[in-house]
């Protein structure tokens, strides 16, 4: 799910107003690409544009549109920001903004998008500016358009009107399955919960697990399950599969799983380089293809990060996991 799409929905349902600042155009360096948003209401802004002296700006019109729009409906507006001499920041380039009120007449639209995200579609939301703007729209995306973006039509030049705003909104959701509950595996669920995937956490150790309560994850499924190799044949295709088990025997029988699959998009287990070579000896002789036993990333964790503590353990397999889907993502692009 779209972070600022769970908010907003959250925020309209209350009864509250809010505006959407969505980085509609980039022009050359920017703190972020366009697409990006953030939430901004009468007291709170929600996620990020890119901060500094940018986003104070743009909290600071955003919640004139606020005040504005009380009068008028569907009230939006588009300001360019140049980021060097005028803002103070070091990126150079510029930034065109679209600022979008919001109330509880949006519900409609938003938790339709909300849906299909949920349902893994890809959806394009079409925005007008202007003195009469349209209410959004959305549609779907033409055939083999399945990656986000985001397009500002200026017509005229949007200080006058006529200017469209259209973005593919693809969910952007991946699915990581965990196994083991142990410190490690806690701190690293700690990580994961903060990002936009779907976290199925696996062991037989019903009391390893923390409260529900406790968690405070949105994204986290805890599978206490006695036969955890389910976990790996219910997976759908290009999973991202972490095993850091109690039980060396355990890893070896997950390792040979998800190995045979073959369609995962990141295998990684904790562990040593020796385990490592016993691991290669053993799969091999229970005839798993040497080119497979090479996707596996054991010891798992970026390079140059030699502490032993489970939470830089969990950073360091957490920012290996975002390589493989950067990667993974510029490979499907350039298919």
């Amino acid at each position: 799910m779209q972070p600022w799409l769970t908010d907003l929905q959250q925020l309209l349902a209350h009864g509250d107003a809010a505006v959407l600042v969505t980085v509609a155009r980039v022009e050359g360096s920017a703190p972020r690409e366009a697409g990006t948003k953030m939430i901004v209401t009468r007291d709170s802004a929600r996620h990020t544009i890119g901060g500094g002296h940018l986003e104070w700006k743009a909290i600071e019109s955003a919640r004139q549109v606020l005040k504005e729009g009380m009068r008028m409906s569907h009230m939006r507006r588009l300001e360019r920001f140049a980021l060097g001499p005028s803002l103070g920041q070091c990126c150079g380039g510029a930034v065109v903004l679209a600022f979008e009120r919001l109330d509880v007449a949006d519900l409609g639209w938003i938790s339709s998008l909300a849906k299909r995200v949920a349902a893994g579609l890809s959806t394009v939301r079409s925005v007008s500016f202007g003195p009469a703007p349209d209410a959004v729209m959305l549609s779907e995306p033409e055939p083999g358009v399945e990656s986000a973006d985001c397009l500002l039509w200026d017509g005229a030049g949007f200080a006058e009107s006529s200017s469209l705003l259209t973005e593919t909104i693809a969910p952007r959701d991946f699915a990581v399955v965990l196994f083991g509950a142990g410190h490690v595996g806690a701190a690293l669920v700690r990580v994961l919960g903060t990002l936009q995937c779907h976290v199925r956490w696996v062991d037989e150790r019903d009391a390893q697990f923390p409260p529900p309560e406790l968690l405070q994850a949105w994204n986290v499924t805890i599978d206490p399950n006695d036969a955890p190799d389910e976990a790996i044949d219910q997976a759908a295709p290009q999973t991202y599969f972490i095993v850091m088990t109690h039980n060396h025997t355990l890893d070896l029988d997950l390792a040979e799983r998800i190995l045979r699959r073959g369609d995962f998009a990141f295998f990684g287990m904790i562990g040593s380089l020796s385990k490592r070579k016993q691991f290669e000896h053993r799969l091999a002789a229970r005839g798993i293809d040497p080119a497979q036993i090479a996707r596996m990333k054991c010891p798992l964790g970026v390079d140059g990060i030699e502490d032993k503590s489970p939470e830089i353990i969990a950073i360091s397999a957490a920012a290996q996991v975002l390589q493989a889907v950067e990667a993974n993502a510029h490979a499907t692009l350039a298919a």
